[in-house]
């Protein structure tokens, strides 16, 4: 599927939210190249992702998510979304550093 959704990207057409999931759906489990992979993204951003797009994507990456069990049941993320290009002092990882000095784990 990932070469047909090529040729449809490049020709300047959007992919169903269908088609989405499945090219990600292969993506995900091993079944295309790096270089396919790489086409993808690059032509996807260049044509321009569509929401159905976007969503299709994510719905395969999470059915291929590896669910996360851990042994206690409360949790700190301190990531931000960064790459944002506005230019803030990145906090996360000094924050990080300060909780685990302060004993969480």
């Amino acid at each position: 599927m990932i070469k047909e959704a090529l040729t449809k990207i490049v020709s300047g057409s959007d992919l169903t939210m269908a088609e989405a999931k499945e090219v990600m759906g292969e993506i995900m489990q091993g079944q295309a190249t790096q270089a396919q992979i790489g086409a993808f993204l690059t032509a996807l951003r260049m044509k321009g992702e569509t929401a159905d797009e976007i969503a299709g994507c994510a719905q395969a990456m999470r059915e291929s998510a590896i669910e996360v069990r851990p042994k206690q049941n409360i949790l700190v993320d301190t990531c931000g979304t960064g790459g944002d290009g506005s230019g803030p002092f990145n906090i996360s990882t000094t924050v990080a550093f300060v909780a685990a000095g302060a004993g969480l784990a």
